[in-house]
């Protein structure tokens, strides 16, 4: 492991400036499931962290925190 990973590791303690979910369409409407969330680096990538076992088929979204107090569960 190099030390820019080293370095981001300790980091990554921060809270997540991403919210990860994937698009569910139920009838004529959209919605969006959690599944997990990212942090950004200083290399411009992503750190992507997801919750549970679920297989994704197709895509997935990341989008950026609106502000600081969104947590997990928020989008």
């Amino acid at each position: 492991m190099s030390t820019q990973d080293n370095n981001f590791l300790e980091k990554k303690s921060d809270k997540p400036t991403h919210t990860i979910r994937k698009k569910h369409w139920t009838g004529k409407r959209s919605e969006y499931e959690l599944l997990g969330v990212a942090w950004q680096r200083d290399d411009g990538g992503l750190y992507i962290k997801l919750h549970g076992t679920q297989v994704i088929d197709g895509g997935f979204y990341a989008f950026p925190n609106k502000d600081e107090t969104t947590t997990q569960g928020g989008q």
